[in-house]
This record gives C-alpha cells, sequence and structure tokens, in this order.
C-alpha cells in the first residue's frame, strides 16, 4: 500500500503556515495512515473539538471545502497543536 509523505517547511523552528488540502494536511497528522482515512481522523477530530469548529466557521470554512485557508491552518494548529 502506498503512502503519502507532505513535509512543511520549518521556519525559525516554526511550521510554514500556506493553504493545504484536507489531504495534506490530514497526511501531516497521520502520517501512517492512507489518505481517505488520515482525512476522516483529522475531520472527526475538527468535528469534536468546538471551539475549532466555530472559529473555523467563522472564516467561511464549510466541511465540504477541499483546501484550508492559511488563516485555517493557523487555528487547526492552535488548537490541535503543530503536526
Amino acid at each position: 500500500m502506498a503512502r503519502y509523505n507532505y513535509e512543511l517547511e520549518r521556519l525559525d523552528d516554526e511550521l510554514e503556515i500556506c493553504p493545504m488540502t484536507k489531504q495534506q494536511l490530514a497526511l501531516l497528522y497521520s502520517a501512517d495512515l492512507t489518505p481517505h482515512s488520515a482525512v476522516n481522523r483529522l475531520m472527526r477530530w475538527i468535528g469534536q473539538c468546538e471551539p475549532l469548529l466555530k472559529a473555523l466557521n467563522e472564516t467561511g470554512y464549510k466541511k465540504y471545502n477541499r483546501i484550508f485557508s492559511p488563516k485555517q491552518v493557523a487555528l487547526i494548529f492552535q488548537y490541535l497543536g503543530e503536526p
């Protein structure tokens, strides 16, 4: 089974905040899973964190969006921690 490995550039020991697909971000958190399973896990984590979901919704996030904006990525890092 193929595994996908995504890495973000680090700037002064911090991850670069940039737009990312759900799959890219999910695989940063769960590189050991298939892309589909990693996305499911990430979305479950987001759904269970009401403050994060509220903050994402305030940025215009909709569950069917495939790409997280830099602001949304920053919020996810803030609430879930950096991958």
